[in-house]
């Protein structure tokens, strides 16, 4: 009788250490899957797609602060380096929101880049997202802060440079009424007339393009555009020119580099240092382009042999209308803004531009700007959920490649 109790209580301790060792391998498990959720946390479903098709900046972060998805504009204007927020005023805003659990909006004015002194102005929103993430949506209203002071600044430089060339075509129109019995001396006002009214017309076309840098829409941000491109452009523009004043153009563009920004505003500015370049170079001499990769950055510098820059002249180059040599940039059709393009443009793609000069000996323009930020992968539950969609009998044959489309 006691051998059956024995066995009975010996079954009774094994059914309970059993149990006791299935609720810790249960409670193991539920272990183990929360802390893979926290290292490899998933996006709510829906939330990539909005993101990829969001017009303003859109970022999704996860507890510490890391950067889970980032839309095409959040990469543009540089919010995002390295799967990290660049700026701390926005990562203190994200702290704001997960401790008191409330929306926040506000306004800051941040670093447009790594280079130079150029800020952009934004309005952000910050909320949850779900319980565990934080959302991020920013706009820019840089613009918008920047009108009066551009509109200012612009009916004073025209109203001052355009005096000389108006009064010059009214001067000339007079003349030319007065000797209109006189063949040779007609000829000889109209061909100054005709100088005149070009150089009047190179004036306002300038006007017109930096206007349009520094007014609304300037740029498409988020477009992926290729550096070397822009180069192998800007010397093309310039061959004719160069050939004409017998100035060799040497190039090394193999970088392979892209940046996002605006094409056309690229070639301009590239096109106006190698303008300048040729322009104050002496007949015979050479001038180099070359574009060099450092880190997250890439340069185009422009090096010429013409007549350099005082040292007093360095930092005014590219105010609006400035002209290192008047006589010369009068002589030779120059406005006085073509640097001043090249820095706005500069500035509006995050970046900065820069000179080094020597007196009699020539000069470097160097524009260092931003590489984009490659676009960031998708998230593993993303992937599997695609890998669920596509149905396992497919026939491999027809599983046709699809055509690559540009990334914007």
């Amino acid at each position: 009788m006691d051998s059956i109790w024995l066995v009975l209580g010996a079954l009774a301790l094994g059914a309970f250490l059993g149990a006791g060792f299935l609720l810790l391998l249960y409670m193991a498990e539920r272990r183990g899957a929360r802390a893979a959720q926290v290292i490899a946390p998933t996006i709510p479903d829906g939330v990539d797609q909005v993101l990829d098709v969001l017009e303003s900046a859109g970022v999704v972060i996860d507890p510490s602060n890391n950067v889970l998805k980032a839309s095409p504009g959040a990469l543009a204007l540089g919010l995002v380096r390295g799967s990290a927020l660049v700026h701390p005023e926005l990562v203190e805003l994200a702290a704001s929101v997960r401790r008191s659990g409330e929306t926040i909006a506000d306004e800051f004015t941040l670093a447009r880049g790594p280079y130079g002194e150029s800020t952009m102005r934004l309005r952000v929103l910050v909320a949850r997202l779900g319980t565990r993430f934080v959302l991020l949506l920013a706009d820019d209203r840089t613009e918008s802060h920047r009108l009066d002071e551009v509109r200012r600044d612009f009916v004073a430089n025209i109203s001052h440079e355009l005096k000389t060339p108006i009064a010059s075509v009214s001067l000339l129109a007079e003349a030319l009424d007065m000797a209109a019995d006189e063949p040779d001396q007609v000829r000889r006002f109209a061909g100054r007339l005709s100088t005149e009214a070009a150089r009047l017309a190179h004036i306002t076309s300038e006007v017109i393009e930096l206007s349009r840098l520094q007014a609304r829409d300037a740029l498409r941000p988020d477009v992926l555009v290729p550096i070397d491109e822009v180069v192998a452009e800007a010397v093309d523009q310039n061959r004719i020119v160069a050939t004409a004043k017998h100035v060799e153009i040497g190039v090394r563009a193999t970088s392979k580099a892209q940046v996002y920004g605006d094409r056309a505003l690229l070639v301009v500015a590239v096109h106006n240092l190698l303008s300048n370049a040729i322009a104050y170079s002496p007949e015979g001499s050479r001038v180099g382009v070359g574009v060099k990769l450092d880190g997250d950055t890439v340069s185009i510098a422009v090096t010429d042999q013409g007549i350099g820059i005082q040292r007093e002249d360095l930092d005014r180059v590219f105010e609006r209308f400035f002209r290192v040599d008047q006589a010369r940039s009068r002589n030779t059709g120059g406005s006085g803004l073509g640097l001043s393009i090249v820095k706005h443009t500069v500035q509006n793609h995050g970046g900065d531009v820069r000179v080094w000069s020597t007196p009699e000996r020539g000069s470097t323009f160097t524009i260092r700007l931003p590489l984009a930020e490659p676009p960031m992968a998708p998230t593993p539950d993303a992937s599997a959920e695609s890998s669920r969609s596509t149905p396992a009998s497919e026939p491999a044959a027809e599983k046709q490649p699809r055509a690559a489309h540009p990334v914007r």
